[in-house]
């Protein structure tokens, strides 16, 4: 199984004041909410509620990306977990997503990372676990969600650790941050719209960056809890 690698280090700036992954979202905070469904840790809250809510994993272990402000916080958000933790601490914060996934997959002791966002608390364990077999089948460096009407899903995909911090090092090098310019140097699997419905639900993708999402989140998440 690839190694989980959970994006954290942005500053949450629609959010507020607050640092969103760690917000209680429903009385867990957000990331550890993201982190239990990788592990299958009790979450009954579709889509992959079979195997959230007590199925097996779909990472080995798991690594954390954030600043080094965050890193308390989180881990104590953390606490108990039942996969082995390592931390990809943001040396040069504020480098954006591609830096982070550039450090995650530094970090990461697998040869592949499935890399999702901090702030997606009903992601589809399952469908990850797709993502891992469409990557690995076709011996590819990365496993990539696109809907119809949306990007590239590149916080909810799975890279092979090492060509991706590589492609990640030159893009920054080269004083581009868009996650894409990596991209576009790894053979890629898109797993296209019909695939994707097929397979799971758009919830998976839904992302809290502001307080009325996380609100609305909460309003999902009673409807199961």
């Amino acid at each position: 199984m690839p190694t989980g690698a959970i994006i954290a280090g942005g500053r949450s700036t629609r959010f507020g004041d607050a640092d969103k992954s760690v917000a209680e979202l429903a009385g867990v905070p957000m990331i550890r909410r993201v982190a239990d469904r990788l592990a299958g840790t009790d979450d009954p809250v579709p889509p992959g509620t079979s195997r959230a809510a007590g199925g097996d994993p779909v990472v080995d272990d798991l690594v954390v990306n954030c600043r080094p402000d965050q890193r308390d916080a989180i881990a104590d958000a953390l606490e108990g977990y039942p996969l082995p933790i390592r931390w990809a601490l943001d040396d040069e914060p504020d480098r954006g997503p591609l830096a982070g996934i550039r450090n995650a997959c530094r970090a990461a002791p697998g040869e592949y990372a499935l890399v999702v966002a901090c702030d997606v608390p009903f992601v589809d364990p399952t469908f990850a676990a797709t993502l891992f077999s469409d990557a690995t089948d076709a011996g590819a460096d990365a496993a990539i969600p696109r809907l119809d009407d949306r990007w590239f899903q590149t916080t909810q995909a799975v890279y092979r650790a090492d060509e991706t911090a590589a492609a990640c090092d030159r893009a920054l090098a080269r004083g581009d941050g868009k996650i894409l310019a990596a991209v576009e140097e790894l053979s890629v699997v898109r797993v296209d719209d019909a695939t994707i419905r097929e397979r799971t639900t758009e919830h998976t993708f839904t992302n809290v960056n502001t307080r009325e999402e996380f609100e609305a989140a909460e309003t999902r998440l009673a409807e199961y809890v």
